[in-house]
């Protein structure tokens, strides 16, 4: 049976990043859990139905590990950082370059990546968390004195959740409730925008209609329907080439290495 990863993060807009970047990030915990050998879960999901704040507080209890993103210090991740902290259990903390450091949890290592989620960084950011997650499983089961954080200042002793009966009535009351604030959530926008490709290039030099203009340029040469078919049609070099010799990108500075990092962001991360 995989173990499950727990990942307590912002999921909506935060210190000035879309609810879009925030999946991108997600996106990019969850590789490093499945390279780790562990299934992703974002401490408010379950397959019980109850309130959200149960769930929350249930999977930052039982998850044996949980990867805790801190950047922007959302008071919600803040909070559930906390709790997590209290029950002294595996915790791996990771921010963004632009967030500075807690004084309450600095004396965590903290797992840092680049909040313009540059492709070559994060690669080896990717890296890092599936090694530091491995690495950090392991400790707490080979080591019966393992800590995350209580014992560094004293002795506690860590308490247990208690298991509490409900009525029926109450339980398809909050069922209901937190199936309405999950459609509530619902986002129905692609994982693609033009903005989310600006990252790759120098947005002073460029502007984001470009980058589609081109994009749809040279589907209509290939006969492509969309530019998902790149990678299915194996087009992925052609489109490096295309992009390179583009009159648009021959009169800005970017390299060939910000045109190859953009194809590699369409080509893996989106579901052809």
């Amino acid at each position: 049976m995989i173990e499950k990863c727990g990942v307590v993060m912002p999921i909506s807009e935060c210190d000035a990043c879309s609810s879009d970047h925030w999946k991108e990030v997600y996106s990019i915990i969850c590789e490093s859990i499945y390279d780790s050998n562990f299934e992703p879960n974002l401490v408010s999901n379950g397959k019980d139905t109850g309130v959200i704040q149960k769930r929350i507080v249930q999977n930052l209890y039982k998850n044996p590990l949980v990867v805790c993103d801190v950047s922007g210090k959302n008071p919600n991740v803040m909070f559930e950082l906390g709790l997590r902290l209290a029950f002294d259990k595996p915790t791996i903390i990771i921010k963004d370059d632009k967030t500075d450091y807690s004084f309450d949890t600095s004396v965590i290592e903290h797992l840092v990546y680049p909040r313009d989620l540059r492709f070559s960084k994060i690669k080896s950011f990717k890296k890092n968390l599936a090694e530091k997650i491995q690495n950090t499983y392991k400790e707490s089961k080979d080591n019966p004195n393992y800590t995350t954080f209580l014992k560094h200042f004293g002795e506690y002793n860590v308490q247990t959740l208690e298991r509490t009966n409900i009525s029926s009535e109450k339980y398809i009351i909050d069922s209901l409730n937190e199936i309405k604030e999950r459609i509530k959530t619902i986002n129905p926008k692609p994982k693609y925008t033009n903005q989310t490709l600006l990252r790759f290039f120098d947005a002073k030099e460029i502007d984001s209609r470009i980058i589609d203009t081109i994009l749809d340029r040279f589907c209509k040469e290939k006969d492509l329907k969309d530019i998902w078919k790149v990678k299915s049609d194996g087009y992925k070099k052609e489109l490096i080439d295309y992009i390179m010799n583009s009159e648009e990108i021959k009169l800005t500075n970017n390299t060939k290495n910000d045109v190859i990092d953009m194809v590699e962001y369409l080509t893996e991360e989106l579901p052809f």
